[in-house]
């Protein structure tokens, strides 16, 4: 059995100590330097559930015509569930269904309705109105209040209901909400967050503050990445019932888990709030942790409690090899290209040696270390920026705007321009929020050359595939599309 846990614009920097999700760390394998292929869903999921990265088959966003993880499952006679807590960019609409024996999105109850389709088109109105009717659901004692904002009960009724009755094998994918933006925790969690009582009107003033375009002062900005973290707080209990079924049912023993964060969040590290057209740390630095059952066997023969740190991978890895770690977990033979991390999750232990030597301090070090550095292939990732970087609505499209394309490995970032061919390079172990451009220090050296090359071969596979009539998305996703406007 696998559960898969997603879950929205959660960075990477975003977990208490003291939670389910950091107990789930501490038994499994944290990768530390996992990256997002884009800095929102609908540029990040093609990776995570489908079979290719987004725009390689076509300058539309959605799954790509190739089996996807779930359809890969469920040939292999997996049963298959997929609840997703009311993000429109991860429906029918865009091929996310495939696969999926029962598959649920709580957008609308519509059906096929004018609403249900506009919601598909702009994904978070639904929150926003819900946000707008939680203080009169309080009122009036609704079931959930504000923690059922984001869906978060009805989408953890589905899945703990699935587990109840599932019989191995199966795979079951739970998307949140909750961290995304409009954050609306329940009360609890901010009281466990802050020591706080902090009411629905508050919460509303610091987002109206933010979307009404007033300037962000300390103190609503202290506001939101509260609330922001009490929403995490909220999501690490919700995975905790949910395991917890698992144990019921005498299924956590034997169940490789998964959890990882689809993009990351901005609070103003480069100008602005959410998660704009950009490719810094903040958005594309994502958790990553592996628990899988030969793992926990390794470290039991060696009698000794591991922590995350000892538990932490160091290379730099992408969300486009969940796929095949899944498959690899449930013995499953696929075609996914990017690699499986399950062995180097059952083998981190044995590496942390190797991953504690002394930082190089001289420049000269710094680019040999670079070369370590290159051990595995950088992890790339792209956004679409249109004229203004907060152009409404967002480029989801290759011609809405400038393609960006960015280069990770573990240590440094290099973010590629393609239209003004601006370049940007960091050093994240000297400046971990990427502030200091170091480009033009180290233009015509091996390690922008390399990082460079990551890039091309990024922007070769869309501009390759982009033209080939078999990448088509498929027909019933394309109708679905043009339904919408997007075709």
């Amino acid at each position: 059995m696998t559960v898969l846990f997603t879950v929205d614009s959660l960075r990477a920097d975003a977990f208490t100590s003291d939670g389910v999700i950091a107990t789930l760390g501490e038994r499994g394998t944290v990768f530390e330097n996992a990256f997002a292929h884009g800095n929102w869903t609908p540029f990040s999921f093609p990776s995570i559930l489908g079979a290719k990265p987004v725009f390689t088959d076509s300058q539309n966003i959605g799954v790509a015509d190739a089996p996807t993880l779930a359809e890969t499952l469920s040939d292999a006679g997996v049963s298959t569930a997929g609840f997703n807590g009311a993000n429109g960019f991860l429906t029918e609409h865009w091929g996310y269904d495939r696969g999926f024996d029962e598959f649920e999105t709580f957008t609308s109850g519509t059906g096929d309705s004018l609403y249900s389709k506009y919601l598909t088109a702009h994904p978070t109105v639904q929150a926003w109105l819900q946000v707008a009717a939680s203080p009169v659901r309080r009122l009036l004692g609704k079931e959930g209040g504000a923690q059922n904002v984001s869906r978060m009960l009805d989408l953890e009724r589905k899945a703990i209901d699935f587990v109840e009755r599932a019989e191995p094998p199966f795979f079951l994918w739970v998307h949140y909400m909750d961290v995304h933006t409009p954050y609306v925790p329940a009360p609890k969690f901010v009281r466990d967050e802050t020591g706080a009582n902090v009411g629905s009107l508050k919460m509303l003033r610091a987002h109206l503050r933010a979307g009404l375009g007033r300037e962000v002062g300390d103190d609503t900005l202290s506001d939101l990445e509260s609330l922001y973290r009490a929403a995490v707080r909220q999501v690490d209990a919700s995975v905790g019932r949910v395991l917890s079924a698992l144990d019921r049912r005498g299924f956590r023993d034997d169940a490789c888990v998964v959890l990882a964060g689809d993009h990351g969040e901005e609070f103003m590290e480069h100008g602005h709030l959410a998660h704009y057209p950009k490719l810094y740390e903040e958005l594309t630095h994502v958790p990553l942790m592996v628990q899988h059952t030969d793992d926990e066997t390794e470290r039991d023969d060696t009698d000794t409690k591991q922590t995350s740190d000892e538990n932490g991978v160091k290379q730099a890895v992408g969300l486009a090899s969940i796929p095949a770690t899944i498959c690899d977990a449930m013995g499953v033979e696929h075609d996914f290209s990017a690699p499986s991390l399950l062995d180097t999750a059952v083998e981190s232990k044995s590496e942390s040696e190797i991953e504690s030597e002394p930082e190089c301090e001289t420049e000269l070090q710094l680019d040999i270390e670079s070369e370590f550095d290159f051990a595995s292939a950088p992890v790339t990732s792209v956004a679409v920026r249109g004229e203004h970087v907060t152009r409404q609505p967002i480029p989801r499209r290759l011609d809405d705007g400038e393609l960006l394309v960015s280069a990770r490995t573990a240590d440094w970032s290099y973010i590629y321009h393609t239209e003004s061919e601006n370049r940007e390079l960091y050093d994240r172990r000297r400046d971990p929020t990427e502030q200091e451009n170091q480009w033009d220090d180290h233009e015509g050296s091996e390690l922008a050359s390399r990082l460079h090359d990551s890039v091309e071969t990024r922007i070769e596979r869309i501009e390759t595939d982009e033209g080939d009539e078999s990448g088509e998305v498929p027909s019933d996703v394309t109708n679905q599309l043009k339904a919408l406007g997007y075709q």
